[in-house]
């Protein structure tokens, strides 16, 4: 498999500007700034740009040839607080979510929108993210209530455009939502289990 590390660099660039200019309307743009940063170290650029596709994450692909598994996923999500993965922890059989504080599920939801216009430009619509995420989250080991937050955020956009997503309007309902404990348990069954399917490409 042929390396990209030019084109990949030009998708990581295009990805965090757009993450900024989100970030901007959310009221979260110092915080921005440090978005996605690992993205330019050795152990996640490399495998990335080996794994390049140009319409969907290098990840994907890492997973498709590597039994599922991607080294460049676990070092990124455990490095950066946006990522819902950093907000979980393993204990005897179980899985804990922990929920993921405001500015970072607002630098979730800014990813997340830059991320579906970056790979897919032509077909990015407001509901794009939305749809996108609807159709995963049931799979995702979240805070219950950082699921229901996500989910308004993207609604919000699909219904108002970014000027939903003002950050005295995402403070009250982030804080509306907060009534569970901190720390969601999963029960989990510790009996080997198949992935699905993957297709070659998503």
């Amino acid at each position: 498999m042929k390396s990209h590390p030019f084109r990949h660099l030009g998708t990581i660039l295009r990805h965090r500007h757009g993450v900024i200019r989100n970030a901007i309307a959310m009221g979260i743009f110092f915080h921005a700034l440090r978005h996605d940063l690992s993205k330019f170290s050795p152990k996640e650029f490399i495998p990335s740009a080996r794994y390049y596709a140009g319409n969907h994450s290098p990840v994907y692909e890492e997973r498709l040839r590597n039994d599922y598994f991607s080294f460049a996923c676990q070092h990124h999500t455990k490095r950066n607080a946006h990522h819902w993965e950093y907000w979980t922890d393993f204990f005897r059989g179980r899985v804990l979510a922990r929920r993921m504080p405001w500015k970072y599920a607002m630098e979730y939801v800014a990813d997340m929108l830059s991320a579906s216009r970056t790979y897919d430009p032509s077909n990015f619509r407001p509901e794009t993210t939305l749809l996108y995420f609807e159709a995963r989250a049931a799979h995702y080991f979240m805070h219950p209530e950082t699921r229901e937050f996500v989910s308004w955020c993207l609604v919000r956009y699909r219904d108002l455009g970014l000027k939903g997503l003002r950050k005295e309007d995402t403070r009250k309902k982030y804080h509306e939502l907060s009534k569970m404990d901190d720390t969601y348990i999963y029960a989990t069954p510790l009996t080997r289990g198949e992935m699905p399917t993957l297709a070659e490409e998503e």
